[in-house]
C-alpha cells in the first residue's frame, strides 16, 4: 500500500499542476496549503495504518510457502 499511496499522490499532484498550467482552473496554492495541510497528515496516517509490517509481509509471501 505504501508504494501505491505515493504513486497515487504524485499522480494527483501532477494532474492538478497540469490543469493549473493549462488555465482550466485557478488554484491559490498558498491559501490552499494554509487551510488543508492537516489533510496530508491524516492521509499519511491512514497510509501507514494500512501498510503491512515486515512480519506480515514475510508470512504472506508466496515465495516462502515452499520452505
Amino acid at each position: 500500500m505504501k508504494g501505491n499511496f505515493a504513486a497515487i499522490a504524485l499522480t494527483v499532484i501532477g494532474v492538478l499542476a497540469l490543469i493549473v498550467n493549462l488555465d482550466l482552473i485557478e488554484i491559490d496554492l498558498v491559501n490552499l496549503l494554509r487551510k488543508w495541510w492537516p489533510l496530508a497528515l491524516v492521509a499519511l496516517g491512514i497510509a501507514l495504518y494500512f501498510t503491512p509490517d515486515e512480519a506480515a509481509r514475510k508470512s504472506t509471501d508466496p515465495a516462502d510457502s515452499g520452505r
